[in-house]
């Protein structure tokens, strides 16, 4: 079997794993009456519900007697740390582009770390079956972003198709036969260089990807860069350093096939595979022969640019709302976990214990790690997202910029260059783009961004898109300005009643229903005014002996305004926490008492006095 190892990139939407579903059918790598889930190698249950692509996924498929590899990369540049990881392993790309959206922010991210490494792109052109397709404007839009991104002469000859993933077919040019997914094959084939690989060296293997598995335990995947290796040999992992790290026997040696991971005794050179049996070698370290002395390079990962605390739920209803992984020691052992196995996530214990700091690439990597852990039975607390600033060489401030680009309607376009103004952002360009559409670009803060989405979506009436992509440091902004809001504050414990969240309306919108528990310090609704209100949620109305003259109007509520987890976590303040249990989300003031919480405020006024 001749071997081929690619990638597909596409932005998150633009068709990258129904592409890969197809491509499985018709290479009979699945079987025409056999049950497939749409989206395969979407598994993940959040993945499935939020359409998007969080962690890689090999595959493989054979077509005449070529064996391809395919890698479904994310296609959100939270998730880069994965990205640059697994691009390490393939020898080509294919490039998925929407025939009306053309190339955006996270394609650019993508396309930007494979043509640096040298690999050679194919061009998909992908809905060109859409009504507002616009296929020659996206070939011209892919050609400007390689010749910015610097493309070789050899990587701007790329080879082009037009495509419909959903209706099964890639074609040459737009006139030529719709039949089937053959000419992007035959375009793999041809374009696609076989993986450089030495068969008779001895046996290497850089890992890129970690997971554990409840039978086999650690199971990494990688490329052989040379040599083979057999099911039961003895090999050891070494450190990007050089540092042995152990020596053990190989459990499991693991090829794709397919959806499926099946056993084989022997893997060469070129192949992309999984062992089982290391317990300490992790992502980009090296697993190799015994005689072998040198380690494999790994990439050098992007560092995190946001953070936020996560700590143990320390309120009155902690436990009560179905988690049962509670204390410190299981929260710190599965943000461990997922520090060991996500390169691009860092973790580090506060001085009390019971509190982590949890680094990474953005708003949504951090969000959809809470939410897993939230489905895992874990109860926790979260602190607001916050930056991660450094400095230059004479000691000043350098905080991480964004270049956001966003597509909206002509209409929305005064209100959204006026928001991302006040937060600090640069215009750099304004052009429309077709069907009564503006696409804007801007350089601005990272910060700038948080809690930015839902205004943003509310703004455009659900029809803006927003995409975003970290470009480096510069010097610090200054301030920008927060929630002009208060919020309301419980002052009691018990049951909400109807009557007091009633009354409370004309104050601003209220966050929890009638008969949600409730407690001292939990935020239950934003304060028009842009102080803080303690109220009693509680208070239920006074009877008499007397009959009104006409009977009581039953009292309706307006629907709760309900947040989801990034909603939450970008809504909070300084001051404030979100309270993430399996079955409810909180928000609350981080000092439940209202004593020590005025105290509290007090001293940090006066000490803010005092540095001015």
């Amino acid at each position: 079997m001749q071997l081929r190892n690619l990638a597909i990139i596409a932005h998150v939407d633009h068709g990258k794993t129904t592409m890969v579903d197809e491509l499985l059918k018709q290479s009979g790598a699945v079987r025409s009456n056999q049950q497939v889930e749409e989206r395969a190698m979407d598994s993940g249950d959040l993945e499935k519900e939020r359409g998007i692509t969080i962690l890689a996924k090999c595959t493989s498929v054979d077509w005449n007697d070529v064996r391809m590899n395919i890698v479904d990369t994310p296609g959100h540049a939270d998730f880069g740390g994965e990205v640059e990881r697994i691009l390490s392993m393939v020898d080509g790309v294919v490039l998925l582009v929407d025939a009306a959206e053309g190339p955006m922010p996270q394609t650019k991210f993508v396309t930007m770390k494979a043509l640096a490494l040298g690999l050679k792109p194919i061009l998909v052109v992908n809905k060109v079956d859409k009504p507002d397709a616009r296929p020659d404007w996206v070939v011209d839009q892919v050609f400007d972003l390689f010749v910015a991104l610097d493309a070789t002469e050899e990587q701007l000859e790329f080879p082009i198709l037009y495509a419909s993933a959903k209706q099964g077919w890639a074609a040459a040019d737009l006139e030529a036969e719709r039949t089937s997914m053959n000419p992007l094959f035959e375009r793999i084939v041809e374009h696609v260089l076989p993986p450089e690989a030495d068969a008779d060296g001895p046996f290497r293997m850089l890992a890129t990807t970690l997971e554990s598995d409840p039978y086999l335990g650690r199971i990494l995947t990688g490329r052989i860069f040379s040599g083979k290796v057999k099911m039961g040999e003895t090999v050891k992992g070494l450190a990007a350093d050089g540092t042995l790290l152990e020596q053990v026997r190989l459990t499991k040696l693991l090829a794709f096939r397919g959806l499926k991971r099946e056993p084989i005794e022997v893997a060469e050179a070129g192949d992309i595979i999984a062992v089982a049996g290391l317990q300490k070698a992790t992502v980009a370290d090296t697993i190799c022969a015994l005689s072998v002395k040198e380690p494999l390079e790994g990439r050098p990962i992007s560092p995190p640019t946001m953070a936020m605390t996560v700590a143990v739920n320390d309120g009155p209803l902690a436990g009560r709302n179905g988690g049962d992984k509670l204390t410190g020691r299981m929260i710190g052992d599965r943000l461990k976990r997922e520090a060991e196995s996500n390169v691009a996530i860092r973790v580090t214990e506060s001085a009390d214990k019971d509190a982590f700091e949890v680094a990474g690439r953005g708003e949504l990597q951090l969000g959809v790690l809470i939410e897993q852990m939230r489905r895992e039975g874990f109860e926790l607390t979260i602190g607001p997202p916050r930056v991660l600033y450094t400095q230059d060489e004479n000691g000043k401030r350098l905080e991480p910029m964004e270049e956001v680009q966003v597509d909206v309607d002509e209409e929305f376009s005064g209100v959204v260059v006026e928001k991302l103004g006040q937060r600090k952002a640069e215009m750099t360009d304004m052009r429309p783009s077709g069907g009564g559409k503006t696409r804007i670009s801007f350089t601005m803060p990272s910060r700038g961004l948080i809690g930015y989405q839902s205004e943003f979506l509310a703004d455009t009436r659900g029809t803006g898109i927003l995409s975003r992509l970290f470009t480096g440091y510069a010097p610090y902004k200054g301030q920008i300005p927060q929630r002009g809001a208060g919020v309301m504050i419980s002052s009691e414990q018990g049951k909400a009643v109807t009557y007091a969240l009633f009354n409370l309306e004309d104050r601003g919108p209220i966050f929890i229903n009638s008969g949600d528990d409730v407690y001292p310090g939990l935020i239950i609704g934003e304060h028009n005014k842009g102080q803080d209100l303690e109220v009693n949620p509680l208070k239920s109305k006074q009877l008499t002996n007397f009959r009104a003259s006409g009977k009581d109007e039953a009292v309706k509520l307006t629907t709760p305004r309900k947040m989801t987890l990034e909603d939450a976590i970008a809504y909070i303040q300084e001051d404030e926490l979100v309270e993430v249990t399996p079955n409810v989300i909180r928000l609350r003031k981080a000092i439940l008492d209202p004593h020590e919480r005025k105290r509290h405020q007090r001293q940090r006024a006066a000490d803010e006095a005092s540095v001015a």
